[in-house]
C-alpha cells in the first residue's frame, strides 16, 4: 500500500513540561531493509518519555526524535530483508523512538505478534516493561524458582510486570509502593508483602519477613538513598540490578557490606543496546511469557488511556504518581 508522505505526531517544541507538546504534521517514517512500518493503534507512555521531554534523556543516534518507546498496531510495509512479518499482521514492538505518531518504524527483531486475546491497547503496554523485566530480572539478575525477589515501585509499569512474572516463575515476591491502595493491588497481583514506603522502612520489614536472611534479588528504579538500603537488605550472594535513578544516581554507600555479603551490583540500559540483543529478548518473551499472557496467567495492567492529542494530560497523569500500571495513548 502507498503510505502518506506526512502523518500526525506529538512533538515537544523545547525541553520542559507537558505544556510544550503540540500536535504536528511530521514526515512518515521510511523503512530500512530490516524494519517494518506499523500503523499505530496505541502507544505506551513510559517514565523515560518524561525524561526525554525534559531534555534529560536524548534519543540515541539515528533514532526518531518523536517520543514513544512501544506501540501496537498493524504492519503496513516491510523492508526487503524482513522474513517473518507481512502487511496486515497485528503486532506490538519495542521502539528506539517514534511511538507518539500515526506510523512508526521498528526493527523486525523487536517486533512480536499481539498475544492471543489481547487488544491493541493492552499490547501497546507490553514491550518496554516486559523486555526490561525479562532482561534484568531473569537474564542479568538470574532469578530462579524458590528465590526471594524485591521490586521497588510495585504499582509502576515495571513493577506490575515484575511482580507477575516473578510469581509466575516461582519466586517469593516483595515490593514497595507509596500508598495502602497501591500495596493492596500489588498483593492482588502476587506479591507476598507490599511495603508502604511512606509509613515503613522496607529494609527493616524485609529483614523480619525473611528471618534476617534478606532477599536474593532486588530490582531498583529509585537509586539515591535506596542504594545503600538495598545492600543492607540483600542476602548473602544476592544480586542488585539498577535500571533507573528517580532519587539520583549518586549516594553514600558502605561497600564493606557488599564485600562481606558477596553481593553482585549491576545495572543496564536497553534503548541503545544492539538490535541483536533486543531480538534475543523478544525470542525469550515469545517462547516463555507470551503463552502466559494468552492464557491469562499474566495480565496487562492499564491505568488509563488518552487520545494522542492529549499526550500532555497523559504525562501529567504519570508525573502525579497516582497511576497503577500503564498509561496508553490511542491513535
Amino acid at each position: 500500500m502507498t503510505l502518506p508522505s506526512n502523518m500526525t505526531a506529538i512533538v515537544a517544541a523545547e525541553p520542559g513540561g507537558p505544556e510544550t507538546f503540540s500536535l504536528v504534521d511530521a514526515p512518515t517514517p521510511t523503512r530500512a531493509a530490516s524494519e517494518v512500518i506499523i500503523k499505530v493503534a496505541a502507544a505506551g507512555v513510559n517514565r523515560l518519555d518524561i525524561l526525554q521531554r525534559q531534555g534529560l534523556y536524548p534519543a540515541p543516534k539515528g533514532a526518531s526524535p518523536i517520543l514513544g518507546l512501544e506501540a501496537a498496531g498493524v504492519v503496513v510495509a516491510v523492508g526487503d530483508s524482513v522474513k517473518r512479518y507481512r502487511v496486515g499482521d497485528q503486532v506490538c514492538a519495542l521502539l528506539s523512538g517514534g511511538g507518539y505518531a500515526e506510523y512508526c518504524a521498528a526493527d523486525q527483531g523487536s517486533v512480536l505478534p499481539i498475544p492471543q486475546g489481547l487488544t491493541a491497547i493492552e499490547a501497546a503496554s507490553l514491550p518496554e516493561t516486559f523486555f526490561t523485566v525479562a532482561h534484568n530480572v531473569f537474564d542479568r539478575g538470574g532469578l530462579k524458582a524458590g528465590q526471594s525477589f524485591l521490586v521497588h515501585g510495585g504499582a509502576s509499569g515495571i513493577g506490575v510486570t515484575a511482580i507477575q512474572l516473578a510469581k509466575a516463575f516461582g519466586a517469593r515476591v516483595f515490593t514497595t509502593a507509596g500508598s495502602d491502595e497501591k500495596c493492596a493491588f500489588c498483593v492482588s497481583l502476587g506479591a507476598e508483602k507490599a511495603i508502604n514506603y511512606n509509613r515503613e522502612e522496607f529494609a527493616e520489614v524485609l529483614r523480619d519477613a525473611t528471618n534476617g536472611i534478606g532477599v536474593n534479588l532486588i530490582l531498583d528504579m529509585v537509586g539515591g538513598d535506596y542504594i545503600d538500603r538495598n545492600i543492607r537488605v540483600c542476602a548473602e550472594d544476592g544480586r542488585i540490578v539498577q535500571i533507573a535513578f528517580l532519587r539520583g544516581s549518586k549516594a553514600q554507600v558502605d561497600f564493606m557490606r557488599l564485600m562481606l555479603k558477596r553481593i553482585t551490583l549491576t545495572g543496564s540500559t536497553l534503548r541503545a543496546r544492539p538490535a541483536a540483543i533486543k531480538a534475543d529478548i523478544a525470542k525469550y518473551l515469545e517462547a516463555n511469557v507470551w503463552p502466559l499472557l494468552a492464557s491469562g496467567a499474566v495480565k496487562p495492567v492499564i491505568d488509563s488511556t488518552f487520545p494522542l492529542a492529549e499526550a500532555a494530560a497523559a504525562h501529567a497523569r504519570m508525573e502525579s504518581n497516582d497511576h497503577i500500571g500503564k498509561i496508553v495513548l490511542t491513535i
